[in-house]
Formats: structure tokens, sequence, C-alpha cells
């Protein structure tokens, strides 16, 4: 007779089976690492279902226990709970690499498909800047697969910049992307020495984006669109809508149009949500 493959990581595990049911059917793969979430009752079987994981994935080299995203730098402790002692990987997303530090940058391989169809919107010569870039996913993908003038990559986080700068270099967009390593607050007084203002702007800073959606409208050319990243609750998208509507009011912007994409479930009623704001100045 022949053997058949276990479909997921929970037919290989020996333990009970209100257990199994508990278990994230989900969990994250960067480069050759799982990142998996597990509350106090399956925790105890981490080992176990770390070591499931592998043995049923042959191309995850480790498995790490995933904590919320916390600090400026949106990253997370990691605990390696089975697998090779390492947190540094490389994925690979529509043919191109992005080599990062799990446990010191924050990058989410969900957003893949997000960040394809920003490639696609993004017009000839246009000037981008990418407000919180991280290891540059989004500038990478604009850069490779659409034809603008230049992107500013952002960030604040080091770590992120060094991995940023390593990424541009293998995917050859280094004509196409510009790295600066400083807070986005200063980006007005930044892009002002260099005359330049934005045609589009990417703003993948969840929870915290609201806080430099001004800054972002301070930097736009006569009209642009600002792609807007925030984890909402369902019954707060036009409240969120509305808030973004006053701090424009404030510069004499007018938002002239807008689309909310539901991008992925955060939680039971809430969602990664991405906004397509369209801006010009009165």
């Amino acid at each position: 007779m022949r053997k058949s493959n276990p479909k997921s990581y929970k037919d290989i595990l020996s333990i009970d089976e209100k257990i199994k049911q508990k278990l994230p059917t989900s969990y994250d793969v960067i480069g050759d690492i799982a990142l998996i979430k597990l509350d106090k009752e399956t925790n105890k079987y981490k080992k176990q279902i770390g070591e499931a994981l592998i043995q049923v994935n042959k191309n995850i080299k480790t498995v790490c226990l995933a904590k919320p995203v916390k600090g400026i730098y949106r990253t997370r402790d990691i605990e390696i709970i089975a697998g090779e002692k390492q947190t540094e990987t490389c994925h690979q997303e529509f043919s191109l690499k992005f080599y990062t530090d799990i446990k010191k940058v924050y990058f989410s391989p969900r957003l893949a498909n997000e960040r394809r169809r920003i490639s696609k919107l993004v017009k000839p010569d246009g000037i981008v800047v990418d407000m919180f870039t991280g290891v540059a996913p989004f500038s990478i993908m604009i850069a490779k697969y659409a034809y603008p003038k230049i992107i500013y990559a952002v960030d604040k986080n080091k770590d992120a910049i060094k991995y940023a700068k390593k990424n541009i270099t293998v995917n050859r967009v280094l004509d196409k992307v510009e790295i600066i390593n400083t807070d986005a607050i200063n980006l007005p007084n930044i892009l002002e020495s260099y005359k330049v203002k934005a045609d589009r702007i990417i703003m993948n800073l969840p929870f915290s984006a609201a806080n430099f959606f001004e800054t972002a409208l301070k930097i736009i050319s006569k009209k642009a669109i600002i792609h807007y990243y925030e984890i909402q609750h369902e019954n707060k998208f036009k409240e969120t809508i509305e808030q973004l509507t006053q701090i424009a009011q404030g510069l004499d912007i007018e938002i002239y149009r807008y689309k909310i994409n539901k991008i992925k479930s955060y939680s039971p009623h809430e969602f990664y949500i991405g906004v397509d704001i369209s801006a010009k100045k009165i």
C-alpha cells in the first residue's frame, strides 16, 4: 500500500484532539522561517508543533513563536521553538529577493499581492515616497515592475536600512531607489532641499499612520495618490476617512476620491485595510 503524505502539521501531532482543534490553521512563512502564534493552552506543545511544521514543510528550516509587534520599529520578540537557530533569511516574492531579519525588522509576506497591485498603478516618471519602507519591498516592487522617475525609500530603523540597501543592490534597482535613513517627520525639509514633490506616497505603518498623514500631505505635488494602511475595526472605516479629511482640510487640501480595500483580517471584526486616497491642493 502507498503511504499517504500528511496534508497538515496537525496530522502528525500526537496530542489530544481537542487541543488540535485550537491550533492555528495558518501561519506566516518568511523565506525558510515559519512564524506561528499560539495561546496559553497550545503553547505547552510548542516544541512538538515546531518539529511537525518542519517535517511537513521541507522548505522550512526554522520555526518561531511570534509575539505581537511592538515599538517604534514594529519589531517583535522571537522565540525559536524548532530547527536552526537563525532569524535572518531571504524571502522570494514575484521573482524578487528580500533579505531581512525577522527579529530586527518588520516584514509581512501577506502583503505580496498588495505590493504587486500598487506597482501596477504607478505611472511612468512619477515620484514615489515610501515613508516607512522597512527592507524596501514596496519600493523594489515598484522600481522593478513600473517606470517611476525615482522612489525615496525612508525608514528610521538602521537595521531596516541595512537590508534595504542590500535588497536594492541584489534586485538591481540602484538607479531607481534612493534610501534615506531618517524619521518620516523630517521629509518635508528633506524633499524641499531636493526641490521635489511626491506624486504617490505609501504609508504602511499600521496603528500609527494617522500621526504622519499631515506630513504626507505637506510633500505632495498639486495632485497625488496616497496609499494609507491601517488596522481598523470594520465599524470605524468611515470614522477614519472623516479624520483624514479633517487633517487635509486644515492644509487646504481636498480628498476628492478614496477607495477602501480589505487586505486581510487581523482579529474578529478588525481588518488590515488599505485606502487609496486621491488628494489635490485647493
